[in-house]
């Protein structure tokens, strides 16, 4: 209990950028970011996640240390910090280090001139982490800013351009100057010939960067300083809503708070005790805060090792050990090396910043990186209880398993030795991830060895393994056993057996297992070649050492900070300077992105009396509702009301077709996930902790599709099916050389769009009129829900999108849902609705990109040419039609890709699970159709004893032909594109070199693919591609400009901006845009199809048009007079100086019946190549270079198109490489957060990444001869899925293991190790029975 005079709680003092904060009452509870944001209104720093796995919401926290005299900077997740641990602190946030008021910070100018921001909702985040970095080192190296970042993520951009800027700031040069001429090997600009117009390789110039000036920044507040030094310590005490902070100053008071609450948890970085509050529910009465006490933060060299204080942070950690490496001799350091390799990709910056060394020790999690090691290592845990204190082997806390009590609740962790290692001692670490850095581990190790001396002869032996049972596991028998024996083969092949026998128990049942168990080989076969390597490279005569082809296995893949170039072609020498068309132009929210200015939905100031939605979700897949209790839920505090089916006033089911979209759930529910109702109340943290004592009784109801494959057996499809035939396919297959047969599986995707659903619902008070602030690609369907889930015309809603924090195809339908839903709330309370979906439940809700099952059929000649192809795409749907159907008709027409097919049957069929309802997704289709096809090329080609780039060459396109459904295509640019590309990746010279590669290294291989791509442009309908505009003229010449296009990161505006720019032939800077709005432009089409630019691009260029025709006599009569004095004149003749501008849509077409038409209204062409490494032991890989060509027309941005090709390539690369949705047996998806999905993050780019727009092309359909290339990039990600292939090929062919292997996408690391078939995967005959339940299903 507080001592005595410490009954009421402090007053808690820390600085917000410069300024004090005294917080009288705070709350335990309250994390910065919610403080942040709704108690400072600094909107800059971003909710992303929630659980410190984005990067969005990063801050510089800096302390004084008075016994050092030294300040300490670092970067945190404010999501995760306590405002109680800020005592004494100096919080740094985006908006106190620039702004567009004041100055903005050289690392905000560069993030936003070098196009580092698309959707820009992760770009506060971004720059706190550079900035941070800079703090602490002005010029850092190239490996401390990739470190710097690989806690942040971003959906958009693709990380390039992002390092682009980060590259400005580092003390080494950008390029790798390799060629003779100094020039970068990837700069091919001497290729190029004269006579076309000048290529440039630069998208921004540096030289009108404003230097970095470290005199420039924000000071540490003195007052702080002052405190530290001068004020005695005392403990704090914060009591909040629910929770006591008791935060402790000396051993003792720590150790009889600890028996006075033995239950209570030690807090420090609260990266475990806090996510396991906000996702799992948890709750601790007391929590203490350990950190100001002087023993826990120790550190101690002895003469046998190192003392570690337990609330030593891992950053500094790895200080300390980096430090102890340079300065000791390598015999001794070999624990700290290994210690050192797990923390240099354990977490992100921001969590090693906080998280401490005892936490991940004490909260023995099987998924710590650390535990294995120190348990291997010997290390000495030393604890204190009150009046007792001793010292335990770190090992000894994972003996029996969860179950294990050695540490008694009342003890605590003071410290921990790690020991020196010996001569002939050998210390190793291992994890294998989903993604290399920033991931918890599928399986991790720390292995040791002792030697007796000056032999090979096991002396001491410990293996410790994590990730395979609920905690840290030692392999106790095995390492006795095998004591005494020779380091050799024999002893090998017996300690595989035993190590299988002891660690993974038959009865264990995993969707992983086989996998797991393979790595638990794996690692221990890698620690015995890097001791049989040591031993030998110590007395060589007398070990072996091991073969030159093995060695490189023992190098892991490291993240270099990549090198890229960008070709595009300039404008025409006599454009006009000031005509910005064809110029690489920053993003026009660019540098507010970069400040934190830009405002999102939840960044809107609160409305008075405005209350927060929580919604109640399904837990059952296929059930009926017998009884909703809310009493619980109505007596939590700050509840207002809980809103149900019965509280809508008219639509509740949407019928666009068959089957209704549904608001809330009227008497079932179909699937997990689908809203039954929502809470209201006066903040969100308590609409959400009443949402959960919400009761919901179900009866289950039978039966329960989840997976294609049910789907199929209950005969469950949404209609129609589609099918294109063209040829004689039965015939040609009599006539073939060859018939081959496969399928191919294709997982899910999330849209992971960095801003979550969000909508504001403001009724106005009077004609039940009501503004709808809202995250949307389609404001006019919003409206149009909302209008009819209310009951009232779609002129009383007023729907307005500032801009979207990324969308994808992800912000449509199911938005306007979560509208109605926002709608309605407010429409029963009268009040304001804030609704802003945490991470967990936006995935869980809102449904992705369809899982698909391909299965294929093909008849081809000898000589690789394909004479029938019959195919059959099965798409998951999900509970409701959504946009399945025309998915899946999508999916047909663009089947093709880029190849003839003569002869071609190809059916789709969607099918009707109780999944959420997939829906639109970048690429809508084509991704998955597409591989289907490029996969049976491939397989053609492994048949006909041909390379892939031969099958695909002899099939593509050539001649002006005719595709499947009878539409002329002239395809000489997807040639053009094609040659182009093999001629810059040096793609047959690279491919001797990768066969050579492969000779020399028997447990890494190179794999190396080049694939085509047609991407057809169109939505199929005319009035899908209908748009308007609204331009207004002012008096004093300034230019307001409204389209019906919405901005996520695409760049639509600024391009709407140019293109006015050019028509009016006045500066961009004369030109505003403020928003997407029903009430300016009606009846707007969705964003969506690649299409915005085009289509609203037509309405701007017409209403500007419409302008200047009225001004033309104007300024034929005063030709010299300036734009404003027209413009002045204009109005004093009473000239309309407002126009609408409208484009009536492409003529598009597809008659289904006759299986003919012209859905589409040109086409988009590119190939990619791709070089990856993989490492044929753990299933990892690594993307060495990317050289991508496209024809996208002539750009009008070249920065903003090359932005959007580089970013939708690395979401396919996540899409067909590593971004998987697991659920459970029931429906329940179990990947809900960026801690269990893995999207790319800054290691997975490629090392050489490179993105040439193809010169002199023209599209006579579009504005100013551009291209829509939204989407068509994403599927060039799948070069790495076929580079990977071939690399899994060539390890096959060298084991002389049969031809036919089928792959499925997301080709993860699991499905790699178990494709490189050896003695490993050969010991793994799962012992799975077959009654065990599976604990992930495909869907």
């Amino acid at each position: 209990m507080p001592p005595q005079g410490a009954a009421g709680a402090q007053e808690l003092v820390f600085y917000v950028n410069g300024r004090k904060i005294i917080e009288k009452n705070a709350d335990p509870e309250q994390m910065l970011l919610s403080y942040l944001r709704k108690r400072l209104r600094l909107t800059g720093t971003k909710y992303g996640c929630g659980g410190g796995g984005c990067g969005a919401c990063t801050v510089m926290i800096s302390t004084y240390e008075p016994a050092l005299k030294k300040i300490r900077h670092y970067s945190a997740n404010a999501c995760l910090v306590s405002i109680c641990s800020l005592y004494g602190a100096a919080v740094t946030t985006v908006e106190g280090i620039g702004s567009t008021k004041t100055r903005i910070h050289p690392v905000q100018e560069r993030l936003a001139k070098c196009h580092g921001s698309q959707c820009g909702f992760c770009t506060p985040g971004m720059v706190m982490s550079i900035y941070t970095l800079l703090r602490n080192h002005p010029e850092p190296a190239s490996d401390q800013m990739i470190a710097a970042l690989a806690g942040n993520l971003c959906r958009c951009t693709g990380y390039r351009p992002i390092l682009d800027a980060c590259k400005t700031f580092c003390k080494e040069s950008i390029c790798c100057q390799r060629e003779a001429n100094g020039k970068c090997c990837l700069d091919q600009e001497d290729d190029l010939s004269g006579k076309e117009k000048k290529v440039f390789t630069r998208l921004f110039s540096t030289d009108e960067f404003q230097p970095l000036d470290p005199t420039q920044e924000l000071i540490f507040p003195p007052e702080l300083m002052r405190m530290a030094e001068s004020q005695p310590k005392t403990t704090l005490f914060f009591r909040g809503e629910r929770m006591t902070w008791i935060s402790p100053v000396t051993l003792d008071e720590l150790l009889d708070l600890k028996a006075a609450h033995p239950k209570a948890p030690l807090v420090v970085g609260n990266t475990s005790v806090g996510p396991e509050m906000k996702f799992k529910g948890t709750f601790h009465p007391v929590v203490i805060a350990p950190a100001r006490i002087p023993d826990l933060s120790v550190v101690k060299y002895t003469d046998d090792g190192l003392t570690l204080g337990a609330a030593c942070s891992l950053s500094l950690v790895k200080d300390i050990l980096t430090r102890a490496v340079s300065e000791f001799p390598e015999e001794k350091t070999k624990v700290f090396c290994a210690l050192l390799q797990q923390l240099r990709t354990l977490g992100g910056e921001q969590i090693r910043n906080v998280a401490s060394l005892g936490g991940n020790i004490v909260s023995r999690k099987s998924t710590s990186d650390l535990n294995p090691v120190l348990a291997a290592s010997n290390c000495v845990l030393h604890l204190a209880s009150r009046g007792r204190k001793r010292q335990i082997p770190l090992s000894d806390i994972f003996v029996d398993g969860v179950g294990n009590n050695t540490i008694s609740p009342e003890e605590i962790l003071v410290s921990v030795h790690i020991p020196h290692s010996r001569k002939g001692e050998y210390v190793s670490a291992f994890r294998q991830t989903p993604r290399r850095e920033n991931a918890l581990p599928i399986i991790n190790a720390g292995m040791r060895v002792l030697f007796e001396e000056d032999t090979d002869i096991i002396k001491d032996l410990s293996i410790f393994y994590g990730g395979a049972i609920s905690t840290t596991i030692c392999a106790k028998q095995t390492c006795q056993t095998l004591i005494g024996r020779h380091w050799n083969e024999q002893m090998l092949d017996e300690a595989y057996r035993l190590i299988l026998t002891e660690i993974l128990p038959p009865e264990s049942v995993s969707s992983e297992k086989d996998y797991k168990k393979t790595l638990i080989v794996s690692f221990f076969y890698i620690f015995f070649l890097e001791v049989l390597q040591s031993l030998n490279t110590m007395d060589p005569c007398q070990y072996p050492g091991i073969p030159l082809e093995y060695r490189s296995v023992l190098q892991d893949f490291k993240t270099k900070m990549p090198q890229s170039i960008q070709i595009y072609q300039d404008v025409d020498p006599g454009q006009c300077p000031q005509d910005p068309i064809g110029r690489p132009i920053m993003h026009q929210s660019g540098i507010k992105h970069a400040t934190g200015e830009a405002v999102y939905i939840d960044d809107l100031p609160s409305v008075e009396e405005e209350l927060f939605l929580a919604v109640v979700t399904s837990s059952r897949a296929h059930a009926k509702i017998v009884s909703i209790d809310t009493s619980e839920a109505l007596k939590e505090p700050g509840v207002f009301d809980i809103v149900t089916v019965h509280d809508v006033p008219a639509t509740n089911e949407f019928y666009y077709s068959d089957d209704p979209e549904i608001v809330f759930a009227r008497n079932e529910v179909i699937c997990v996930g689908q809203i039954v109702c929502a809470v209201v109340a006066n903040s969100d943290v308590h609409a959400k902790q009443a949402a959960a004592k919400v009761k919901i009784e179900y009866e289950v109801l039978e039966p329960v599709i989840l997976t294609i494959e049910d789907a199929i057996k209950h005969n469950s499809f949404f209609e129609p099916k589609r099918k294109l035939e063209i040829g004689n396919v039965d015939q040609a297959f009599e006539t073939a050389d060859n018939i081959i047969e496969g399928e191919i599986h294709i997982g899910g995707q999330e849209h992971f769009y960095m801003e979550t659903q969000s909508v504001l619902a403001v009724p106005k008070g009077e004609d039940k009129e009501m503004d709808v602030y809202v995250s949307t690609q389609h404001p006019a369907f919003i409206q149009e829900m909302v209008a009819a889930s209310l009951g009232v015309p779609a002129n009383r809603i007023m729907c307005h999108v500032k801009r979207v924090g990324g969308a994808f195809g992800g912000k449509l339908l199911k938005t306007g849902l979560l509208a109605s839903v926002a709608a309605v709330a407010a429409n029963k309370t009268n009040r304001a609705v804030r609704l802003i979906l945490s991470r967990g439940d936006d995935m869980l809700i809102t449904g992705g990109r369809h899982p698909f099952i391909g299965k294929y059929k093909v008849g081809f000649m000898n000589d690789g040419r394909i004479r029938a192809v019959d195919t059959k795409y099965y798409i998951n749907g999900g509970c409701t039609p959504d946009e399945s159907v025309l998915v899946a008709k999508v999916s047909l027409l663009k089947m093709d890709n880029a190849y003839k097919i003569p002869n071609l049957r190809c059916w789709t069929y969607v099918c009707k699970t109780n999944l959420p309802s997939n829906t639109a997704f970048r690429g809508f289709g084509f991704p998955q159709s597409a591989l289907v096809t490029e996969t049976w090329i491939t397989a053609v080609a492994d048949k006909a004893g041909l390379s892939p780039e031969k099958i695909r060459e002899i099939n593509m396109y050539k001649e002006n032909e005719e595709t499947h459904f009878k539409q002329k295509l002239e395809p000489q640019n997807l040639i053009r594109c094609w040659n182009e590309c093999m001629k810059k990746s040096a793609f047959y010279n690279r491919k001797r070199a990768v066969i050579e590669f492969n000779k020399e290294n028997y447990w890494k291989k190179k794999g190396i693919a080049i694939v085509p791509m047609k991407f057809p442009f169109g939505l199929g309908t005319r009035y899908l591609s209908q748009a308007a505009a609204l331009v207004h003229i002012y008096t004093d010449g300034s230019v307001l400009l409204t389209h019906g296009g919405v901005e996520m990161g695409q760049g639509i505006h600024t391009k709407m901006i140019q293109v006015a720019s050019r028509e009016l032939n006045i500066p961009m800077s004369c030109i505003h845009f403020c928003e997407t709005s029903t009430t300016t432009i009606p009846n707007a089409c969705a964003s969506a199809g690649s299409a915005g630019t085009d289509v609203n691009g037509m309405a701007v260029k017409d209403a500007c048009q419409t302008l200047l025709k009225r001004l033309q006599p104007i300024m034929n009569r005063n030709p010299k007079g300036t734009w404003n004095d027209w413009i002045k004149e204009a109005f004093e003749q009473s000239i309309s100086l407002s126009a609408t501008g409208y484009f009536r849509g492409y003529n598009e077409n597809m008659d289904w019946e006759k299986g003919e038409g012209k859905p589409f209204t040109y086409f988009i062409f590119g190939a990619a190549c791709s070089e990856v490494e993989i490492n044929c032991l753990t299933g990892d890989h690594k993307n060495l270079r990317t050289d991508i060509v496209m024809d996208i027309g002539c750009s009008i941005n070249p920065a903003v198109d090359i932005g959007q090709i580089e970013g939708a390539f690395v979401q396919g690369v996540g899409l067909y490489t590593m971004e998987e949705l697991k659920y459970s047996p029931e429906g329940v998806l179990w990947t809900r957060g960026p801690n269990q999905y893995k999207i790319p993050a800054v290691c997975d780019i490629p090392e050489h990444f490179s993105v040439s727009l193809l010169s002199s092309s023209q599209n006579p359909y579009a504005i100013y001869a551009s291209k829509g290339i939204g989407e068509a990039g994403l599927f060039l990600g799948c070069s790495v899925f076929f580079a990977l292939r071939d690399a899994i090929t060539s390890v096959r062919n060298e084991r002389g293991l049969k031809k036919t292997f089928a792959l499925n996408s997301p080709l993860t690391a699991e499905q790699i190790r178990a494709s490189c078939a050896d003695d490993f995967t050969e010991m793994m005959a799962s012992g799975e029975s077959a009654s065990s339940t599976p604990r992930v299903i495909s869907v």
